[in-house]
């Protein structure tokens, strides 16, 4: 039986790792053993960049309410404690939209959760 090498196959591979490094610079992109370190590079490098996005935003959105507490005469965390003791249900995420879009219902919700703090 005559040795099967991987002809097809290998070269689909190459065309494959190739189309992902397009784009990346110097012999990374052209090189075939450096463009598979270079991959695997970036995939590592995205997948711990999905996790960092969440926390990017989380730190946006709590600054933008820090400064939408700030304009109303309240601390950002005396805030988040009169919502709690409110048992009011609201992530960061939409009181941060909230803040920007509607000016009166944030209003409305801080002076609910100064009204529980007293």
């Amino acid at each position: 039986m005559p040795r099967v090498r991987k002809g097809a196959a290998r070269r689909q591979a190459k065309r494959r790792l190739f189309k992902a490094v397009k784009g990346h610079r110097g012999s990374a992109g052209r090189t075939y053993r450096l463009a598979k370190e270079a991959l695997v590079r970036a995939q590592v490098n995205a997948r711990v960049s999905r996790r960092r996005r969440k926390r990017d935003f989380r730190g946006l959105w709590i600054t933008r309410l820090s400064a939408a507490c700030r304009a109303r005469g309240i601390r950002y965390s005396r805030l988040i404690n009169g919502l709690k003791k409110a048992n009011i249900t609201l992530n960061r995420k939409m009181l941060s939209e909230i803040a920007i879009a509607d000016a009166a219902g944030f209003d409305a919700i801080v002076e609910q959760a100064k009204a529980v703090l007293g």
